[in-house]
């Protein structure tokens, strides 16, 4: 699957479903969004069974204020809703793909159950 570009009106559908999902935010002046573009690009036609994502913080300006992105490119990695991911700066593609295999073996019941503690800690205070 290739990357698709996401507008505010669908990210957090996006983001909220079940799966691996990776967002770039980037813009067109950004050199180090330039290097990592053909990257990004690469690993979706390699894992066709993730979602790559890319989000056009010129355009997307409102959404990049409410992600609080402050520099380009941002990486984002969401799985099944949950945001696991998330570092500013181009990432080289041996690095990249090593992130890819560790939100893969991700051990998805272990993170909820932490989730939910600290929602009953943040309760409980």
């Amino acid at each position: 699957m290739a990357t698709v570009n996401v507008t505010s009106s669908e990210f957090e559908e996006l983001v909220l479903k079940d799966g691996i999902i990776f967002v770039d935010f980037w813009d067109a002046w950004c050199g180090p969004c330039r290097m990592f573009a053909p990257i990004f690009e690469s690993a979706s036609n390699r894992f066709p069974e993730l979602t790559f994502a890319k989000v056009d913080t010129d355009t997307e300006t409102d959404l990049a204020n409410v992600a609080s992105i402050t520099s380009i490119p941002t990486l984002m990695a969401f799985r099944d809703g949950i945001l696991v991911f998330r570092q500013a700066g181009a990432m080289p593609g041996p690095s990249f793909e090593e992130l890819i295999q560790s939100v893969k073996n991700l051990d998805m019941n272990s993170i909820k159950e932490e989730i939910a503690k600290e929602e009953v800690q943040r309760l409980a205070d």
